[in-house]
């Protein structure tokens, strides 16, 4: 299992990738949010083209605004078209609420409907 640490837009938002059982683990740290939506977009999009499925870890994501939802879908749309899975697991109860109001939870329903732990 090899792991590396990526600081995202100044700092805000930290990257932790491993490699576990053929895909991609990110955990993600801090706050997913405006500034730091399109690094993020970037980080998450260059690693879709050798992974399978990569999945974000959200247990230390402590906020997410709408860019930070934005930048999700995106990111999902561009993992599908890539042949690519992609999960959230570990949501704490603000962010798995706004992807609820916003309807997408559904979206990751067979990921996000466990709270795991890997």
């Amino acid at each position: 299992m090899s792991t590396s640490v990526t600081l995202v837009s100044a700092s805000r938002l930290k990257l932790e990738a491993s490699q576990q059982d053929g895909g991609t683990l990110l955990r993600l740290s801090g706050r997913l949010a405006y500034d730091e939506a399109a690094a993020f977009k970037d980080e998450v999009k260059r690693r879709i083209p050798q992974a399978k499925r990569i999945v974000l870890d959200l247990t230390d994501l402590t906020f997410m605004d709408s860019s930070g939802l934005g930048a999700i879908v995106s990111v999902y749309v561009s993992a599908k078209a890539g042949g690519c899975e992609l999960g959230l697991i570990n949501l704490n109860k603000q962010i798995r609420e706004l992807l609820r109001f916003t309807r997408v939870l559904s979206l990751f329903e067979p990921c996000g409907r466990y709270p795991i732990r890997m």
